[in-house]
């Protein structure tokens, strides 16, 4: 059995649906799970495993959340969140504002962390509210037989969602750290020596994603996949190393060749938002695609973590990415 990796739903119509808060449950501590439907009870557009969705808690703040059901149940969407006390702020008003029965403006399905059609083992790893993305490709790998295994790290049980859909379930392995790494799950140990046709998917909190990137970087090209909840720190790097320009540059306009200077202290979506082009975005962090743009000349600074190496070649994210060149020409 095949695995469905489409990535657009062609069933959308727009790019925005206004559906109902049908459900509030209390999935772990500190995480609820949202099941959104139609109002009129009608299929929604559809979506593969990794998917995610712009949630629009409140005007000006918009935050990303994988589905985690089944991506063949056509008639919800299942969303699980973690409060966060800090941080930008996202979740925690997602938790204090949304009630059932309340309508929420949400994008349709977009997927950047989608399963490979190519794989012959799947290895799964989510580090708490990682598990989300996670458990919907268990649903759809259950359903293609495949071979694969979960390995779902948490704290200690209060802070595991969704582990009575894991229970009794001979592919799903979850282990409690009690606060103490080391007495985890060997990330290194269970990733050193990869199958070939094995591909390697995880996610999760950014010590755990630092743990399986170094745990991996012996495996064979295109078959590690992640996602982040959020941006790593970057790393202080020398402007003089890296780019030939003082950290500013241009961009020209495809269509009127119109030339926009971005300086260094500015992101190119505020350089061309000043200069009235105005870009949709979300994440401001370069971690869902919303602002990505195609270039045609320029050597590019992605900085992104979404766009595999063959997009970045013709995309970037303009939340984030910067020109090594001092010119980028936009197919704008």
């Amino acid at each position: 059995m095949s695995i469905d990796i489409t990535t657009n739903p062609a069933s959308a119509t727009a790019s925005t649906l206004t559906l109902l808060i049908r459900q509030i449950r209390y999935e772990a501590t500190g995480i609820n799970s949202y099941e959104l439907v139609d109002p009129q009870g009608g299929d929604l557009p559809a979506f593969t495993a990794g998917a995610h969705l712009d949630i629009h808690i409140k005007p000006g703040l918009i935050r990303q959340y994988s589905l985690c059901n089944d991506p063949t149940d056509r008639k919800r969407y299942v969303i699980a969140v973690l409060k966060a006390e800090s941080g930008s702020g996202g979740s925690k008003a997602l938790h204090e504002t949304l009630r059932v029965q309340d309508m929420v403006k949400v994008s349709v399905p977009r997927n950047h962390f989608p399963l490979k059609p190519d794989a012959e083992k799947i290895v799964l790893l989510a580090g708490g509210i990682g598990i989300t993305p996670l458990k919907a490709m268990i649903h759809t790998l259950d359903k293609a037989s495949l071979d694969y295994q979960l390995h779902y790290c948490a704290r200690d049980a209060s802070c595991a969602a969704f582990t009575d859909t894991f229970a009794d379930h001979t592919k799903v392995h979850v282990h409690y750290d009690n606060g103490d790494p080391a007495q985890g799950l060997d990330i290194a140990a269970l990733l050193a020596a990869p199958d070939d046709g094995t591909h390697v998917y995880f996610c999760g909190p950014p010590g755990f994603m630092q743990a399986c990137l170094q745990a991996t970087q012996g495996w064979p090209a295109g078959t590690v996949h992640c996602e982040y909840f959020k941006a790593p720190v970057a790393e202080c790097t020398d402007k003089a190393q890296t780019s030939e320009t003082d950290g500013s540059f241009k961009v020209k306009i495809a269509s009127t060749g119109q030339q926009i200077g971005v300086p260094a202290d500015k992101s190119l979506i505020e350089a061309l938002s000043e200069a009235g082009i105005e870009l949709e975005t979300s994440c401001v962090s370069g971690l869902c695609g919303t602002c990505k743009i195609r270039y045609l000349e320029g050597e590019v600074d992605h900085q992104d973590y979404i766009l595999s190496p063959d997009e970045q070649s013709e995309y970037l994210t303009a939340c984030v990415s910067r020109a090594k060149s001092e010119l980028l020409v936009l197919d704008l």
